[in-house]
């Protein structure tokens, strides 16, 4: 496995190793399939030329989370990274034999993006009139072998936190796209009939630095200490936990949390923390709107509430939390729908794809495709605008004009 950043992860079955610019042509080379996500694309164009099949990961639609994400930028800087992102979308889609995406919703929506772009055209339909074999769904899942706690993370160790309390756990990280305010109030209200719930929000600081602190984060932490409940009733770790340490915080929670804003990047987002919720059989409580929230109420996995619902997550959680009849047969069914979401049950699709798949047929066929079409127009026009006597001759002031903008925005 090929990484383009540092890792010291290891495996006993296969290499994970470094792969920089010369690293990744060398793998390319002998690759059969190659399955990414991100902006691989975007960093390596002469990607976009390989002969090889490329397996695009689109769970995250990421020029939705951007429109939160970057709320806090000036209005050029979330326009120019709106864009940005959108372009290193369309050029997966564009270039992709198969893609995954992590839930029918979500297919829904990406199968829109698709036929925008022209993927959707008569061959891959001739292919496959139900176009699976260019998009599938291949959600994150869970591991098959059940958590084991090693010592207590959470009980008896958090100062503040005893072994009888009633943990809700908040597991990861604290996004503008969450909505923690809501349950931190919730919670409020709760701890004045019941004195022994605490909330312990799992994840502040990301480990990768290039996912910055939100502006939510500071809010949640604000709002805590203003209600008297930082450290008593409200606790965040500071840090991250490292992922096989995790069992030993989740082990120590009686119920998972995972409360939103309703807004376009709930509706299509696929909260991969919930896996962990699930793995670990915590019941769980989630606000509506999102893919999980279906799944949660069809299966009865726990509660789902309106979005920003104090009395209603207040409620919910103390059902949860003190109903031991309702907790243990929702701990029970937990465990029964987690059997269905293991690495080796969702990972089906994408490993028959690579067992048997080829070529996206319009791409062997080499059709000009919507977005492409006026890609290449585009740069073509580009080109011969930027070889051009006048434009080299006028690079000074423009590059003046530049200074001036950004000075001014």
């Amino acid at each position: 496995m090929a990484s383009t950043v540092h890792s010291s992860l290891t495996h006993p079955d296969f290499e994970i190793f470094d792969a920089s610019s010369i690293g990744l042509r060398e793998s390319e080379q002998w690759a059969d399939v190659i399955v990414f996500q991100g902006h691989l694309l975007a960093t390596h164009k002469w990607l976009k030329d390989s002969e090889k099949i490329i397996v695009a990961d689109i769970y995250d639609p990421m020029h939705l989370e951007q429109l939160e994400q970057g709320k806090d930028r000036s209005w050029s800087d979330r326009v120019s990274l709106g864009l940005d992102v959108v372009t290193v979308l369309n050029d997966q889609i564009l270039r992709a034999d198969f893609m995954v995406c992590a839930s029918d919703k979500q297919r829904d929506f990406w199968m829109g993006q698709l036929a925008g772009m022209g993927r959707i055209n008569p061959a891959t339909y001739d292919q496959d009139a139900s176009l699976r074999s260019l998009l599938d769904v291949v959600p994150f899942g869970l591991d098959a072998t059940p958590p084991v706690q090693r010592r207590h993370a959470i009980k008896g160790t958090i100062p503040g936190i005893s072994a009888e309390d009633k943990v809700i756990l908040w597991g990861g990280g604290i996004y503008n796209w969450f909505d923690p305010l809501t349950l931190i109030r919730a919670v409020a209200e709760l701890h004045k009939r019941r004195p022994n719930v605490r909330l312990f929000f799992l994840g502040v600081k990301h480990p990768n630095p290039n996912v910055p602190t939100m502006q939510m984060s500071y809010d949640a932490q604000n709002l805590a200490k203003e209600l008297g409940l930082l450290g008593s009733v409200v606790f965040f770790n500071e840090g991250w936990v490292p992922y096989d340490e995790r069992a030993d915080y989740i082990l120590d929670a009686d119920v998972g949390v995972s409360t939103h804003l309703d807004h376009l990047e709930t509706a299509f987002s696929f909260r991969t923390r919930i896996l962990d919720y699930l793995w670990g059989s915590l019941p769980i409580v989630s606000t509506a709107g999102d893919t999980f929230a279906e799944i949660i109420e069809h299966h009865e996995l726990g509660r789902v509430v309106a979005p920003q619902d104090v009395a209603g997550l207040e409620s919910a959680l103390e059902s949860v939390l003190f109903d031991d009849v309702e907790h243990a047969a929702t701990v029970d069914r937990v465990k029964s729908f987690a059997a269905t979401m293991t690495w080796e049950r969702v990972l089906q699709p994408l490993v028959t794809y690579c067992l048997t798949g080829e070529r996206a047929p319009d791409l062997a066929r080499k059709m000009i495709l919507a977005g492409l079409d006026k890609q290449i127009s585009l740069q073509t026009r580009v080109d011969g605008l930027e070889q051009s006597f006048s434009w080299r001759i006028t690079a000074p002031v423009r590059a003046v004009t530049g200074l001036f903008r950004r000075f001014r925005g």
